[in-house]
């Protein structure tokens, strides 16, 4: 038989064990849910705007979607471009690591990693190391293509031409709640091709481009751009007049 004294103590023991696990598991989810918040905090689109004496304002733009990212920098007057670069994030702690998939200034970063620590609030984003700070524009919304995404088809005389988007050869779009940005690009020559960006709208099924810059001709700069678009299968369907003038029919998946 065992004594009431001891059946006390066992009990407490498992009272104890018991409150440890649920006092561990309790940090835990308060760890996940932290990490969480900040790595959601930065999703979105910042801007830095710097001036020196007798140089141009450059504009640096950078759009956060979970897991991608992509950074620009042109001439805030006229548009000019000067540089783009982007790939894959992940926000630990304060440490932010980025793969670069692409870079238009140097493409020998193609395939390395980098590390740099962070100070994110709501409004501002501090680069550890630099003096850049990145003032919040848009939180991811309103905007209904907030995301990555990558050129999986086109539609030509209404035959759909799929592309895999798994080769190295790709066209992605970022998108925030305003902003947009595309890059052609090669992971496995590291071929930077073109880019554009600018703001963008979506409503009653339209989604308009406002061109800011345009690597490959700065007359494009100030133009808009108006497509159809639908989502259908968690596709982007994108139709109507490019920026030359040529009817497309272009199909977007999410970038996973």
């Amino acid at each position: 038989m065992t004594s009431p004294t001891t059946n006390r103590n066992r009990n407490r023991n498992r009272n104890f064990k018991s409150k440890r696990i649920q006092t561990g598991m309790a940090l835990l989810i308060f760890a996940f849910l932290s990490f969480t918040s900040t790595a959601q905090n930065i999703i979105g689109a910042w801007e830095s705007i710097s001036t020196a004496e007798g140089e141009e304002d450059i504009k640096v733009v950078v759009i956060f979607s979970d897991g991608y990212q992509v950074l620009s920098a042109y001439n805030s007057k006229t548009g000019k471009f000067i540089g783009t670069n982007g790939g894959t994030w992940k926000l630990e702690g304060d440490t932010m690591t980025e793969k670069i998939e692409f870079d238009s200034g140097n493409t020998d970063r193609v395939g390395t990693e980098t590390n740099f620590k962070v100070t994110i609030t709501d409004s501002i984003v501090e680069i550890g190391g630099s003096e850049m700070k990145l003032k919040r524009i848009d939180n991811g919304k309103p905007g209904k293509l907030q995301g990555a995404w990558l050129m999986s088809g086109r539609v030509k005389d209404g035959e759909t031409q799929s592309r895999d988007t798994n080769k190295p050869r790709k066209t992605m779009k970022i998108l925030s709640g305003t902003r947009f940005q595309w890059i052609a690009y090669n992971t496995e020559t590291k071929e930077f091709m073109g880019t554009g960006g600018g703001t963008y709208t979506t409503e009653n099924g339209k989604y308009t481009e406002n061109i800011e810059f345009f690597s490959k001709d700065d007359t494009r700069v100030g133009n808009s751009l108006q497509f159809d678009f639908s989502l259908k299968e968690g596709n982007w369907n994108h139709s109507g007049l490019s920026s030359k003038g040529a009817p497309i029919h272009e199909i977007w998946s999410v970038r996973e």
